[in-house]
């Protein structure tokens, strides 16, 4: 097939499958413009509920209300109400999410709390399990936490977790998708094992909460965390999450006790006593903007099934491996994400020996990915405001950027 039928043939294809999409209508919930954006799985873009609901937090909540926003206004009782709005995209019932904090802050409570349950029973617990190819913060938190608790920490890959599990194992820290290449780990096997030797389970959901099943309490998962500015759309520096599975709540000893998580929070006594349930994961006041911004942003989730999020997600992922193998040249890039859809989130990394070169021409060209050091290009795809059409303009725009690299001698 020559060049130009094989782009008629791939964009017609895009038209179809965004025709039949039962997600395209969600894109109008954000303020987007012609540039294709991949980037989603970093900083979602922004929904257009937010604006206006910020101003009116601002001016008349703050602004005229003041102090008695608190309750007026339900500030209070934010970061319970919000956890119970993320709870479904994670499977999770009510109750056992709240929201507040940074993602690295909810990881040490998460660590140090499962090193804690784990000792309630054995305390000759003394080794931290982490994934060594995690985000770095989670490996820096953990070996905190292993210092701070007189734990040694063991880091190994994923499909060595199994293995290294011992009757001294008092927590794991695991991610669901790795930051770097995309892949999918498994959530359910991986929790089974930590369980199976006697520890307890925390899981990073940062890149999968939002883009595909999660199943927090089908899988019996003891501690998560997770941030919203990713396929969350909460924007930048939104707070992030803790879910506490509800049978452990009454024994989930948080490292940070604060005056919020009190069980009498305006008593003031000198003497700390949790509150119950899943406010023990609170620490102190609460960043209220940022909290109430992302509560407008996930109501573009109305009415969404996570189970058709991931439809969407495999197949926007499979349609541009097919459009770059058809566009690019044979061994120009190599794909480091799982073809597979069981070991596949929502983005895909190309390994590309000039990556550094090539994604900021791309940026300008009005496709924006990311470059990860030393040479990926990373894109993610959010299925609720990214369409088939978005998907073959981004194939065939590095197609061109990549010829031009050539032509240079780069």
């Amino acid at each position: 097939m020559s060049e130009p039928s094989m782009r008629a043939e791939l964009s017609m294809r895009a038209e179809k499958l965004d025709g039949a999409d039962e997600l395209a209508h969600k894109r109008a919930g954000f303020v987007l413009d012609d540039v294709v954006y991949l980037d989603g799985n970093s900083l979602g873009a922004l929904p257009a509920a937010v604006p206006g609901r910020v101003e009116d937090v601002v001016r008349r909540q703050w602004g005229e209300l003041r102090i008695r926003s608190w309750t007026e206004g339900g500030w209070w009782t934010a970061p319970e109400r919000i956890g119970d709005r993320i709870a479904p995209l994670v499977g999770a019932a009510a109750g056992q999410i709240v929201v507040g904090d940074s993602t690295s802050v909810n990881v040490f409570k998460a660590v140090v709390g499962a090193v804690r349950l784990a000792r309630l029973a054995d305390p000759a617990r003394d080794e931290i399990v982490v994934d060594a190819t995690t985000f770095p913060t989670d490996g820096y938190i953990a070996e905190s936490a292993a210092r701070m608790t007189g734990c040694t920490l063991r880091p190994v890959t994923p499909a060595e977790v199994p293995g290294v599990l011992r009757e001294r194992t008092a927590a794991a820290l695991l991610n669901h998708v790795d930051y770097r290449t995309g892949r999918l780990h498994d959530l359910p096997a991986l929790t089974a094992a930590v369980h199976e030797a006697g520890a307890y389970a925390v899981w990073d959901l940062c890149h999968s909460a939002g883009a595909l099943p999660v199943g927090l309490d089908a899988h019996g998962v003891d501690l998560a965390v997770g941030c919203t500015y990713k396929y969350l759309n909460g924007g930048p520096g939104s707070p992030a999450y803790l879910y506490v599975r509800s049978d452990l709540q009454d024994r989930f000893d948080s490292p940070l006790p604060g005056w919020n998580s009190h069980a009498e929070p305006f008593g003031m006594r000198p003497d700390y006593a949790p509150a119950p349930g899943a406010l023990r994961g609170r620490v102190g006041t609460p960043d209220i903007l940022s909290m109430l911004a992302l509560e407008a942003a996930l109501e573009v989730w109305d009415g969404v099934s996570i189970e058709a999020v991931r439809a969407k997600s495999l197949a926007l992922t499979d349609f541009f491996l097919e459009c770059v193998t058809q566009y690019v040249p044979e061994g120009r890039v190599e794909c480091v994400t799982p073809r597979q859809h069981a070991e596949r989130g929502s983005q895909i990394a190309l390994r590309c020996a000039d990556a550094g070169e090539v994604m900021p021409r791309l940026i300008e060209r009005g496709v924006v990915g990311d470059f990860r050091h030393p040479d990926v290009l990373r894109f993610g795809f959010t299925p609720l405001y990214v369409g088939f059409a978005d998907v073959e303009r981004a194939a065939r725009v590095l197609a061109e950027v990549l010829a031009e690299a050539g032509e240079r001698g780069e």
